[in-house]
């Protein structure tokens, strides 16, 4: 099993620690074009249109700022540094380090920065989205295309993969040689289901949580959508999993409105 999760847009600065070691992080092929976006984002942190290439707003100046020590400034573990919605959700800050430990080893946060890095890699916060076009390095979508199968399809090692992530970053890595099952989250009132944005990425966490702490990790989709509705009369009140011919299979948890 492999969990793909996206980052949140805002991040915890760690306050103290020790900055970022490539060489004790996930992946260990992955240095060099880690490497090569962070030494490209400090550059044009310091830039003038640095905003504009980042494609962020005037009140987010010092995390643009911040992003100009990225190599010097205090790291900590991932699962403290990634905050918002779907992290709350799983709770992922209080994880213990036997939770750590195991999720070391089946999920994956997808990094513009850092390309996929696990819960418990040690990493600064910084400020930087997959869509941005990034000087030389051009798109970095296209950019962790290039680098990330081959680190992932071999994490996967041909064993489910349950994607949790938002469009911009499924164009960096595709599995290829897996089982993928998409996660997606509709809420259902007065008998109606409909697509939700910001639940969505809540009852993801509260999935991603739940996969990690369970003894028996799914093989296949169906046994994810047995997994699912576990959280039924908790979190969700249905399940259902759509078989696709073509790219992933889609499992929808259904949330109460």
């Amino acid at each position: 099993m492999l969990i793909l999760l996206p980052p949140s847009e805002g991040k915890t600065a760690p306050l103290a620690g020790d900055p970022v070691d490539l060489t004790a992080l996930s992946h260990a092929g992955l240095e060099g074009p880690r490497r090569r976006v962070g030494d490209a984002l400090a550059k044009v942190s310091g830039q003038r249109n640095a905003m504009d290439v980042l494609g962020v707003g005037a009140s987010l100046h010092q995390e643009v700022a911040r992003n100009r020590t990225v190599w010097e400034n205090p790291a900590g573990a991932s699962s403290t540094v990634y905050t918002g919605v779907l992290y709350d959700a799983a709770g992922m800050a209080d994880w213990d380090a036997a939770t750590l430990d195991k999720a070391a080893g089946s999920v994956r946060i997808l990094s513009a920065l850092w390309g996929a890095v696990s819960p418990a890699d040690r990493i600064p916060a910084y400020r930087l989205s997959m869509g941005t076009s990034l000087g030389r390095i051009g798109g970095l979508g296209a950019f962790w295309k290039r680098h990330l199968p081959a680190e992932l399809d071999a994490l996967a090692n041909g064993g489910l993969v349950i994607d949790c992530r938002s469009a911009s970053y499924v164009a960096a890595y595709r599995p290829a040689d897996s089982p993928w099952v998409a996660v997606s989250v509709q809420r259902e009132l007065d008998g109606k289901r409909a697509v939700v944005s910001h639940m969505a990425k809540h009852t993801r966490g509260l999935l991603a949580s739940h996969l990690v702490r369970e003894s028996a990790q799914p093989g296949c989709a169906e046994d994810l959508a047995d997994a699912a509705a576990g959280m039924i009369g908790d979190a969700l009140v249905d399940v259902s999993l759509a078989r696709r011919a073509k790219g992933p299979d889609e499992l929808t948890l259904v949330i109460a409105g």
